[in-house]
């Protein structure tokens, strides 16, 4: 029974590094586009607000299965890879935009008032004084949204990317089901260690980047 995972661990690696893909993909495309709602929702006048309120809604009201089917079968000829990234990429923005005003809230009002006060633009200000301080107190939340990122990965599965899970199938297929339990649960395992691992790694960048004066979180929470 063991001798199959052994066999197998390099095909299931293989996975992971799919996985991975994935994750980066998703979370880049989150990134960008969530921060650019986030200011939409701070600083913008009431039709970027409304604009962003609404695309914010769909992503985060729609369940990440449904999103990847109306990728994959409304943009056709697109990769399932490709469907993925864009179904759950914006997904990801919609959560991260929440993270990031959150942050952009929790600078002082003051800040942007004396940059305007000192002659920078609306935007210049944003960009220099306003985003920089926000992404570092994003960075505790958004290990959230990693961990939610990550672990959403095996959802391409449905569309046909041939990531860990999809992987963990073709192995229990093809030795008729004798190993279904063991191979799924060497996939949780490296799903566990791939969270806990990112969590440790954003948790001391947390603490690198924290900003004097406010509280951070404890290891683990």
């Amino acid at each position: 029974m063991y001798k199959v995972i052994l066999e197998e661990l390099p095909y299931l690696l293989q996975g992971v590094l799919v996985a991975l893909e994935l994750l980066l993909a998703f979370i880049s495309l989150g990134f960008l586009v969530g921060a650019v709602l986030a200011v939409m929702r701070v600083y913008g006048n009431r039709l970027l607000v409304l604009l962003a309120i609404l695309i914010e809604r769909f992503f985060r009201g729609v369940p990440a299965v449904v999103l990847l089917f109306l990728f994959f079968y409304g943009l056709s000829g697109v990769p399932p890879f490709v469907a993925a990234v864009l179904g759950l990429g914006l997904r990801s923005a919609a959560y991260q935009s929440q993270i990031f005003k959150g942050a952009i809230q929790a600078i002082e009002s003051g800040q942007m008032t004396a940059a305007r006060a000192l002659g920078m633009g609306k935007l210049k200000a944003i960009r220099c004084i306003i985003i920089p301080q926000a992404l570092r107190l994003a960075i505790g939340p958004w290990s959230n949204e990693f961990a939610s990122e990550l672990k959403d990965t095996s959802l391409a599965y449905t569309i046909g990317v041939i990531e860990l899970l999809r992987r963990a199938k073709y192995i229990v297929s093809y030795t008729y089901g004798n190993n279904t339990l063991l191979v799924y649960g060497v996939c949780a395992l490296m799903y566990l260690v791939l969270v806990r691992t990112g969590n440790v790694i954003l948790y001391r960048l947390e603490r690198r980047l924290a900003i004097p004066g406010f509280e951070r979180r404890e290891e683990g929470g």
